[in-house]
């Protein structure tokens, strides 16, 4: 209980926090474990409500680059005939005959390619889910692993490929196997770098089944490494992000590293 100005008020109620401190219910300054899940899920809603295609400075944004933003880029016709004009230009600018036998049809197979390389941009965790989010009273570990990835240095525009394990500890709802490597699969297939390709499959697998915790392996081969720059062939990158009791308790990350090794 408190005075002020000769007004009795109610003592602020308390919640026990996570560190072992006591705080206020409503003291927004004693939030400090933003690597909860429930943290998490709630910074993306409010990702999604905060930006848009109709938010300032996102009018004409052609691809969603990451699960901030809900709109979908050009269909791939729309975009094949540009595309191949560039690779033509692309072409002459390297001091080729983009008239000769070989070279006719290159920019549209180049075009119709890179489509397929990025054809991650056309697709969404709803859109891979496909309902396949099933109720089960199951709490231990689920794993799958060495799931083959392939994608696009955004750098460079050369390949990286490699393996992705992910792992979750479910809250009484499973996904499909196979979605797992979906999620991967829609992520690896846009213009990357591998440490956020790590991050958004293990925010997706949050924003699908909102498990305790997540932890994500990958492992990759990056060509901007091997044909250019110090050409290392045997060098590999690996890249882990850890949410909700994979991060907070070791035992549990532990157990997962041993796991997908």
């Amino acid at each position: 209980m408190s005075i002020r100005n000769g007004v009795t008020s109610p003592a602020p109620s308390l919640k026990a926090c996570k560190c072992g401190g006591i705080a206020p219910t409503n003291d927004v300054k004693h939030q400090h474990h933003e690597n909860g899940i429930e943290d998490i899920k709630g910074q993306l809603l409010q990702r999604r409500e905060r930006r848009s295609s109709s938010s300032a400075g996102h009018e004409k944004c052609p691809f969603h680059f990451d699960m901030e933003l809900d709109h979908k880029p050009p269909s791939r016709e729309e975009m094949l005939p540009e595309l191949a004009s560039s690779y033509r230009s692309l072409l002459k600018n390297l001091g080729e005959d983009v008239d000769r036998e070989g070279l006719l049809k290159t920019p549209m197979r180049a075009a119709k390619a890179m489509l397929f390389f990025t054809k991650g941009y056309d697709q969404t965790i709803e859109d891979v889910m496909n309902d396949a989010v099933f109720n089960e009273d199951h709490d231990d570990l689920v794993i799958v692993k060495d799931i083959e990835m392939f994608s696009v240095c955004e750098h460079h525009l050369v390949p990286f490929w490699g393996k992705v394990s992910v792992g979750y500890l479910p809250n009484k709802k499973v996904l499909g196997l196979s979605k797992v490597a979906r999620i991967v699969e829609v992520f690896s297939r846009r213009l990357q770098v591998q440490e956020r390709l790590t991050k958004q499959i293990a925010l997706a697998v949050v924003e699908a089944i909102q498990p305790t915790g997540v932890g994500v392996v990958v492992e990759g081969t990056h060509m901007c490494m091997v044909m250019r720059g110090v050409q290392k062939i045997n060098s590999k990158t690996t890249t882990s992000t850890m949410l909700g009791v994979f991060r907070d308790d070791p035992k549990t990350r532990e157990e997962f590293l041993s796991l997908v090794k």
